[in-house]
């Protein structure tokens, strides 16, 4: 089985859960590296800077970007937000599998960097379920989620880039299937090429 480190992208619909998703893979299973974004939006209630994201000005955003220490950035909902790259390399060099929660937007830009990124969308089942956790918040005006069903319906035609697409109905299935997918990847041919290398030279030498 692969040891490399295997990067993972995770998107979905604002309101989709992808983040108590997140939450709850690393809760349960704390070998992964969760990359945290930054981000120039405020803090909802509960997040805390450097656990969830880098909070940063406008200011701040513009000079990673000038000093290029981002490997992806976008404009989502008039704030913008990063992939700073420093936390990915260490973690990738060390072997480990790194998870980017990230936008559609920079979904793409990813994998264009690293092909071998696994990329995953997640989504309630229904378009009524998304709207109703949207609602259920109770922490953005109507204008707002307004805004965010116009995003959902620009993001929904990206979907099919994803190679996978995980529906959060239930949480603990969610999570599992996440896990599931990932352990799998470690598995395919492609990425095990040293191991099959190895093998076929040993049946040379038995011949």
């Amino acid at each position: 089985m692969s040891k490399k480190g295997i990067l993972t992208v995770v998107s979905g619909f604002s309101g989709s859960g992808k983040g108590t998703v997140m939450s709850g893979l690393l809760k349960a299973h704390s070998e992964y590296a969760l990359s945290v974004s930054a981000t120039t939006r405020d803090p909802r209630p509960g997040e805390v800077h450097g656990v969830n994201y880098f909070f940063v000005s406008k200011e701040e955003f513009r000079e990673m970007i000038s000093g290029n220490a981002l490997y992806e950035y976008a404009e989502y909902s008039g704030n913008f937000y990063g992939t700073p790259k420093a936390y990915v390399d260490q973690c990738l060099s060390e072997g480990k599998d790194v998870i980017l929660e990230i936008e559609v937007q920079g979904a793409a830009k990813i994998k264009e960097q690293f092909p071998d990124t696994v990329l995953i969308f997640v989504t309630p089942p229904t378009v009524e379920e998304l709207l109703r956790r949207l609602t259920g918040r109770g922490s953005e005006s109507p204008e707002k989620i307004r805004e965010r069903m116009k995003n959902a319906v620009r993001e929904a035609g990206s979907m099919q880039i994803y190679d996978y697409i995980l529906v959060n109905d239930d949480l603990d299935e969610c999570v599992e299937a996440l896990h599931g997918i990932i352990s799998a990847e470690h598995r395919r041919a492609c990425r095990n090429r040293q191991l099959i290398d190895t093998i076929t030279e040993e049946f040379e030498m038995i011949r």
